[in-house]
């Protein structure tokens, strides 16, 4: 009996440890796709002219310009856009669920909040073209283009709300009943104790949190494919029509881009400065956590 238990442990730990390679073996997939074209590109590129150049036009012949900056510029603002939108709404839905909702109205608001994750981002894009982009034409604001980085931004922050609100409101009940009770026992009023207290606590979760969103947001495609535009422009005013590493992925793959090209690999070189980042994000969401978490007794 007992060697046939130690039998199936062995077995699950076996099946355990298999699942959890998966992930490994996935992200190095995902490295060898990128790097054979890759490698190829910057042999043809000199890495220097492709990360320094401000010019982006790869299919315009004789005269193509390979300077990714534009299109980094352009993901990084409507990401920036984002979390600034976000991370205010996210948060104060985390502290409202974690510290003040009755427990039958966050049993209602979590799934609300879930399905709102759950929308489909093309239709997101949709609305940020026909709904925000209009609105902000109809305030009669002077320099809005049909396609712009705000509309785009808006809505990226939007669809990450969830993520924020959700993770940050994890970490925030995670924290002790304990420390609760010490801040009421001195004194302190629930805002105080949510702000004062139970955020500082938590703060490696809400800043994973953010972090992690943050990657979502730099990694969507069809919302800034569909409200951004495609114009790489070099250009600070999010009034103005841009286009993201993802929306020029999604370009040049959809057209009629001869495989084998110097355009065709331009694709995997910006898919790889776009891998590049988001890794980076998540490396320091890893240690962010590790350096601010707190341990309680």
């Amino acid at each position: 009996m007992r060697g046939r238990r130690r039998h199936h442990e062995t077995a699950i730990k076996g099946l355990l440890a298999a699942c959890a390679l998966i992930s490994v073996a996935t992200t190095a997939g995902i490295i060898l796709a990128l790097a054979s074209e890759t490698l190829a590109f910057f042999k043809q590129i000199s890495p220097f002219r492709f990360f320094t150049g401000t010019v982006w036009a790869p299919t315009f012949g004789s005269n193509a310009a390979f300077g990714v900056l534009p299109l980094i510029n352009g993901t990084l603002m409507v990401t920036a856009i984002a979390v600034g939108f976000a991370t205010p709404i996210g948060l104060a839905i985390a502290v409202y669920l974690s510290e003040y909702a009755p427990k039958r109205v966050r049993s209602a608001l979590k799934p609300c909040l879930e399905v709102l994750a759950g929308v489909p981002t093309v239709v997101l894009g949709f609305f940020a073209l026909n709904f925000v982009t209009i609105r902000l034409l109809e305030k009669g604001i002077p320099g809005v283009e049909r396609f712009n980085a705000l509309s785009a931004g808006l809505v990226v922050g939007l669809m990450i709300v969830p993520l924020i609100a959700s993770l940050s409101e994890d970490a925030m009940r995670s924290v002790p009943q304990g420390l609760r009770e010490a801040a009421y026992g001195l004194g302190a009023t629930k805002r105080i104790t949510a702000l004062r207290v139970i955020l500082p606590a938590a703060l490696s979760g809400i800043a994973s949190a953010v972090i992690l969103a943050m990657s979502r947001a730099i990694g969507e495609t069809m919302i800034v494919a569909i409200a951004a535009g495609n114009q790489p422009r070099m250009s600070f005013n999010p009034l103005e029509g841009i286009q993201t590493m993802t929306a020029y992925i999604v370009q040049v793959s959809l057209g009629d881009t001869p495989t084998g090209s110097i355009a065709y690999r331009t694709i995997f070189a910006v898919g790889t400065t776009l891998f590049a980042i988001t890794f980076l994000l998540n490396l320091l969401s890893i240690r962010i956590v590790r350096k601010f978490r707190e341990t309680y007794q």
